[in-house]
């Protein structure tokens, strides 16, 4: 949860009550047919019920250069087969951001990696856009405050913007965290969890890590870090701001001033990092994500890193925030969501 000081936002604006709203509670249903993964509504989702989340970053507004969306409407529709559950999301976002600390030519001939940190060392101007999901695994607490509960604000000897982690050690949330530069290009989201680390020496993250897999995204620095070290063959619009494998070829200067080569590096994730496939498309400002993952996930440590849909009796809490073209400032929402299985 947001902490500030001895207070929080929960605890600012007195919520009352643990249960959820009936126009929170996400309804997912069996699929009456197969459902093509292409970021579309295709016909199968027309008889999902969706739910429409409201997020904002009022009352939290940090002064720290922010210029993103302040309000946008979630909409979120759910479906399900004999092994696994899908997601539609869609919601507006005036811009398109994917420019995310890309390299330039400058007119001496060298290149500089466009950056314009805030006063919490995080970016708000060349980053690119993100979308976050939060599942309770075995956090108490989350059923009533949702993901605000892993969020602290301030921390001693800390400047930096919130950090996540859980109260105790053996409490973990899984997150699934669309990152739309650095995985979805890839067809994934990145499948991350949060647990119980208040650290920063120990991961840089505090409690936020990657589930067990390899691969994902680097950057594309030269050994001096004074110019990139790949490029694409051919880029398209969108490729100009990432490597991408198919295209991928050593760095080679013919570039005049005011070209752009991507700043990062991206490829497949592998292994349990790699559970959660999505397809994204972008028109009229607004972003549509098409979400897959299996029911109940296999392989190493699942049971601490993965939320699992075993039993379609119960109910499943979660939480959602969009980040517009930042690195931490992010639109959240106070109430808790739940999905249950018709």
């Amino acid at each position: 949860m947001y902490k500030t000081g001895l207070l929080t936002i929960a605890g600012m604006f007195a919520l009352a009550g643990s249960a959820v709203a009936a126009d929170q509670i996400l309804t997912t249903g069996k699929t009456a047919g197969p459902i093509i993964l292409d970021g579309m509504a295709d016909a199968a989702w027309q008889n999902a019920t969706p739910i429409t989340v409201t997020l904002d970053n009022l009352p939290y507004e940090p002064d720290n250069g922010y210029e993103g969306m302040r309000e946008t409407d979630v909409v979120i529709k759910s479906l399900y087969d004999d092994t696994n559950i899908y997601f539609l999301i869609t919601y507006k976002d005036p811009t398109k951001s994917l420019e995310r600390f890309p390299w330039v030519k400058q007119a001496d001939g060298s290149w500089k990696k466009l950056a314009n940190k805030d006063s919490t060392g995080h970016d708000n101007t060349y980053y690119e856009d993100k979308l976050a999901l939060f599942w309770d695994i075995n956090t108490p607490g989350f059923a009533e405050e949702g993901c605000m509960i892993s969020c602290h604000l301030d921390e001693p000897g800390d400047t930096s913007a919130g950090r996540k982690y859980t109260a105790a050690e053996g409490q973990t949330i899984d997150m699934w965290h669309a990152k739309y530069v650095r995985t979805l290009p890839m067809g994934m989201f990145d499948d991350q969890y949060v647990d119980h680390n208040t650290d920063p020496k120990q991961n840089a993250g505090w409690g936020r890590k990657s589930d067990t897999g390899k691969g994902g995204y680097q950057n594309n620095d030269n050994g001096d870090k004074s110019a990139p070290a790949f490029m694409n063959l051919n880029p398209n619009e969108d490729d100009q701001y990432y490597i991408i494998p198919s295209k991928k070829v050593p760095f080679v200067d013919t570039f005049k001033e005011g070209d752009i080569v991507p700043g990062i590096d991206i490829m497949p994730m592998m292994g349990g990092r790699a559970d959660i496939l999505a397809r994204n498309h972008y028109d009229n400002g607004t972003w549509t994500l098409e979400v897959v993952r299996a029911l109940k996930t296999e392989g190493e440590n699942v049971d601490t890193q993965d939320v699992q849909f075993s039993d379609r009796s119960k109910s499943y809490p979660f939480g959602i925030a969009v980040f517009d073209n930042s690195q931490i400032n992010h639109l959240f929402h106070l109430e808790t969501l739940e999905l249950k299985f018709k």
